[in-house]
Protein backbone atom coordinates (compact mmCIF):
# COMPACT_ATOMS: atom_id res chain seq x y z
CA UNK A 1 0.00 0.00 0.00
CA UNK A 2 1.17 3.42 -0.75
CA UNK A 3 2.16 5.75 1.78
CA UNK A 4 1.37 9.33 2.88
CA UNK A 5 3.42 11.57 5.06
CA UNK A 6 1.98 13.18 7.69
CA UNK A 7 2.80 16.62 9.69
CA UNK A 8 1.93 18.43 12.62
CA UNK A 9 3.83 21.70 13.58
CA UNK A 10 1.82 23.69 17.08
CA UNK A 11 2.76 27.31 17.91
CA UNK A 12 2.50 29.21 21.04
CA UNK A 13 1.16 32.26 20.74
CA UNK A 14 2.31 35.51 22.28
CA UNK A 15 -0.83 37.34 23.00
CA UNK A 16 -3.72 35.68 24.55
CA UNK A 17 -5.75 35.68 21.71
CA UNK A 18 -5.79 35.48 17.96
CA UNK A 19 -8.26 38.16 18.16
CA UNK A 20 -5.48 40.50 19.47
CA UNK A 21 -3.86 43.19 17.54
CA UNK A 22 -0.42 41.62 17.69
CA UNK A 23 -1.84 38.66 15.33
CA UNK A 24 -3.36 41.12 12.42
CA UNK A 25 -0.91 40.20 9.82
CA UNK A 26 -0.60 36.44 10.54
CA UNK A 27 -4.33 36.22 10.38
CA UNK A 28 -4.10 38.23 7.07
CA UNK A 29 -2.40 35.87 5.54
CA UNK A 30 -3.46 32.32 6.54
CA UNK A 31 -6.17 32.33 3.34
CA UNK A 32 -2.87 32.79 1.21
CA UNK A 33 -0.98 30.31 2.80
CA UNK A 34 -3.57 27.96 2.82
CA UNK A 35 -4.61 28.31 -1.03
CA UNK A 36 -0.86 28.25 -1.62
CA UNK A 37 -0.62 24.97 0.20
CA UNK A 38 -3.81 23.43 -1.05
CA UNK A 39 -2.67 23.99 -4.77
CA UNK A 40 0.77 22.78 -3.83
CA UNK A 41 2.69 19.75 -5.81
CA UNK A 42 2.23 16.65 -3.20
CA UNK A 43 -0.80 18.13 -1.55
CA UNK A 44 -3.60 15.85 -0.17
CA UNK A 45 -5.41 17.14 2.61
CA UNK A 46 -5.02 19.49 5.44
CA UNK A 47 -7.16 19.94 9.27
CA UNK A 48 -9.41 23.14 8.95
CA UNK A 49 -12.59 23.73 10.46
CA UNK A 50 -15.85 25.71 9.15
CA UNK A 51 -13.70 28.83 8.78
CA UNK A 52 -11.53 27.07 6.75
CA UNK A 53 -8.24 26.67 8.86
CA UNK A 54 -7.34 25.33 11.80
CA UNK A 55 -6.68 28.26 14.42
CA UNK A 56 -10.00 27.86 15.93
CA UNK A 57 -9.02 24.59 17.07
CA UNK A 58 -7.47 24.06 20.93
CA UNK A 59 -6.26 19.97 20.76
CA UNK A 60 -3.87 21.06 23.35
CA UNK A 61 -4.11 21.64 27.49
CA UNK A 62 -2.93 25.42 25.90
CA UNK A 63 -5.20 28.15 25.04
CA UNK A 64 -2.56 29.64 23.35
CA UNK A 65 -1.44 26.65 20.92
CA UNK A 66 -2.26 26.68 17.69
CA UNK A 67 -2.50 23.90 15.18
CA UNK A 68 -1.17 22.72 11.71
CA UNK A 69 -1.60 19.91 10.15
CA UNK A 70 -1.70 18.41 6.99
CA UNK A 71 -0.60 15.53 4.13
CA UNK A 72 1.64 15.07 1.34
CA UNK A 73 2.01 13.08 -1.25
CA UNK A 74 6.13 12.61 0.08
CA UNK A 75 8.48 14.96 2.10
CA UNK A 76 10.38 16.59 -0.54
CA UNK A 77 6.82 18.10 -1.75
CA UNK A 78 6.22 19.08 1.51
CA UNK A 79 9.56 20.82 2.04
CA UNK A 80 9.25 22.23 -1.33
CA UNK A 81 5.73 24.13 0.24
CA UNK A 82 7.54 24.66 3.25
CA UNK A 83 10.97 26.59 2.37
CA UNK A 84 10.61 27.04 -1.21
CA UNK A 85 7.54 29.17 -1.62
CA UNK A 86 5.85 32.22 -0.10
CA UNK A 87 5.55 30.04 3.25
CA UNK A 88 9.14 31.47 4.27
CA UNK A 89 8.14 34.53 4.31
CA UNK A 90 5.76 33.68 7.45
CA UNK A 91 8.16 31.59 8.67
CA UNK A 92 10.60 34.98 8.92
CA UNK A 93 8.64 36.65 10.46
CA UNK A 94 7.39 34.16 13.37
CA UNK A 95 8.79 35.31 16.20
CA UNK A 96 6.40 38.43 15.91
CA UNK A 97 3.49 35.99 16.70
CA UNK A 98 5.03 32.80 18.39
CA UNK A 99 6.76 31.59 21.73
CA UNK A 100 9.46 29.45 21.08
CA UNK A 101 8.73 26.31 22.68
CA UNK A 102 12.28 24.95 23.76
CA UNK A 103 11.38 21.55 22.08
CA UNK A 104 10.06 20.10 19.27
CA UNK A 105 6.88 21.40 18.07
CA UNK A 106 6.82 19.78 14.24
CA UNK A 107 6.39 15.84 13.48
CA UNK A 108 6.41 13.87 10.46
CA UNK A 109 5.20 10.27 9.97
CA UNK A 110 4.38 8.15 7.29
CA UNK A 111 0.32 7.09 7.12
CA UNK A 112 -1.36 4.77 4.82
CA UNK A 113 -2.87 6.74 1.76
CA UNK A 114 -6.37 7.18 2.08
CA UNK A 115 -6.32 7.41 6.01
CA UNK A 116 -6.81 10.92 7.68
CA UNK A 117 -4.98 11.63 10.58
CA UNK A 118 -6.64 12.75 13.74
CA UNK A 119 -5.40 15.54 16.11
CA UNK A 120 -5.11 12.52 19.23
CA UNK A 121 -2.69 10.57 16.84
CA UNK A 122 -0.71 13.86 15.59
CA UNK A 123 -0.19 14.96 19.49
CA UNK A 124 0.83 11.63 20.28
CA UNK A 125 3.28 11.09 18.08
CA UNK A 126 4.50 15.15 18.72
CA UNK A 127 4.80 13.94 22.42
CA UNK A 128 6.83 10.86 21.37
CA UNK A 129 9.53 12.99 19.39
CA UNK A 130 9.87 15.11 22.34
CA UNK A 131 9.96 12.49 24.56
CA UNK A 132 12.37 9.79 22.51
CA UNK A 133 13.78 11.53 19.62
CA UNK A 134 13.28 10.60 15.79
CA UNK A 135 12.28 7.14 14.99
CA UNK A 136 10.17 5.67 12.08
CA UNK A 137 7.04 6.63 14.60
CA UNK A 138 7.89 10.10 14.77
CA UNK A 139 10.82 12.00 13.45
CA UNK A 140 11.36 15.30 11.97
CA UNK A 141 12.57 16.89 8.53
CA UNK A 142 16.23 16.67 10.12
CA UNK A 143 15.95 13.22 10.68
CA UNK A 144 14.53 11.78 7.78
CA UNK A 145 13.25 7.96 8.07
Amino acid sequence: MKKYLAQLNISRIIPESMDDPIMADFVAQLDTINHLAENSKGFVWRLKDDAGNATNLRPFDDDRVIVNMSVWENIDDLMDFAFKSAHTLVMRDRNKWFEKFGKPSTVLWYINEGHIPTVQEARERLEYLQEHGATEFAFDFKNRF
